[in-house]
């Protein structure tokens, strides 16, 4: 099967908003989980998104976005779901810390 470049940009763009909502509907799922067990989270997606929206020339916030990804502030959402780090969460990261810690924050 051979697809046109706007045929993959499009359908790119469609399992991208599927798992943003995916992740909009799993506020259970913690960040910290997913960096151990996937190696990015929610905020490595903002922080791709951001990437991208700068290097298509569209200058974008750290905070804008977030709120893309997250559906609400990042503050809000972290009020109504993010639980504290157990330890073996903390340990389990300190293990898999990524290398490119400052984007992680």
């Amino acid at each position: 099967m051979s697809l046109s470049r706007e045929q993959e940009t499009e359908i790119e763009a469609a399992v991208f908003r599927r798992l943003r909502d995916h992740l909009l509907a799993r506020g259970d799922v913690q960040n910290i989980d997913l960096m151990n067990l996937a190696g990015f989270c929610r905020n490595c997606l903002a922080n791709w998104y951001r990437d991208a929206a700068e290097a298509g020339g569209t200058a974008m916030t750290k905070e804008t976005a977030r709120e893309i990804v997250y559906g609400m502030p990042y503050e809000e959402w972290r009020a109504l779901h993010q639980k504290d780090a157990t330890g073996d969460q903390l340990a389990a990261f300190e293990t898999n810390r990524p290398k490119d810690e400052e984007r992680h924050r």
